[in-house]
């Protein structure tokens, strides 16, 4: 019989060391896997939990854009007030242009928003819609306040907890928006005659 050189004499003898130190490596741990992959699952579920609820500020705020558009059209043929009239049209600008924007984002993440009022909002319109006069605009301008209040809470808190950084930063662009109207309509409603 041959000799073998020594090269391949010692490969042989590690060959058997590689094999059971590398064939371990490739047996997993079956609780550690398990652990991980519920780990893992857990983890893309929070991410799809952050995901649902940026989709639900953005339909949120796209049914509150719809309701506010239709009040201030509204109140751009109804209010009596000066103040109340001028504050409509604002309000009608700058809310056309907060729905582009928002529809841009939703678009581009494609999230699917309302482009009708809801029953409760088209509810609110028609009890609005017939009131004249001094209660048209006292009422306009408490469910401005009210839906103003709402976004400034849902945009500030979404300009630092979105999970999407282009809706964190839709968001942090509309809070002093928000802030500004709810004052205005706050103002307008100090502004007001008293009621009897």
């Amino acid at each position: 019989m041959r000799a073998l050189p020594p090269s391949v004499l010692s490969a042989l003898l590690i060959l058997p060391l590689l094999m059971a130190c590398s064939g371990g490596a490739s047996n997993k741990d079956p609780v550690a896997e398990a652990k991980f992959q519920n780990e893992k699952r857990i983890g893309n579920e929070a991410v799809t939990e952050k995901q649902e609820r940026d989709a639900e500020f953005m339909v949120t705020a796209a049914s509150r854009g719809l309701l506010d558009l239709e009040l201030s059209q509204l109140a751009q043929r109804k209010a009596t007030a000066p103040d109340v009239k001028y504050l409509a049209q604002m309000l009608v600008g700058a809310h056309g242009t907060i729905q582009t924007d928002l529809k841009a984002v939703a678009d581009k993440k494609s999230i699917v928003l309302p482009t009708n009022l809801g029953k409760d909002q088209a509810q609110r319109v028609g009890e609005l819609t017939a009131l004249n006069g001094p209660a048209f605009d006292r009422k306009y301008l408490e469910l401005l306040e009210d839906s103003h209040q709402r976004s400034l809470n849902d945009f500030d808190d979404m300009s630092d907890d979105a999970y999407d950084g282009d809706i964190r930063a839709f968001a942090a662009k509309y809070v002093p928006t928000f802030k500004t109207h709810r004052e205005a309509a706050e103002k307008a409603f100090d502004q007001l005659p008293q009621q009897p």
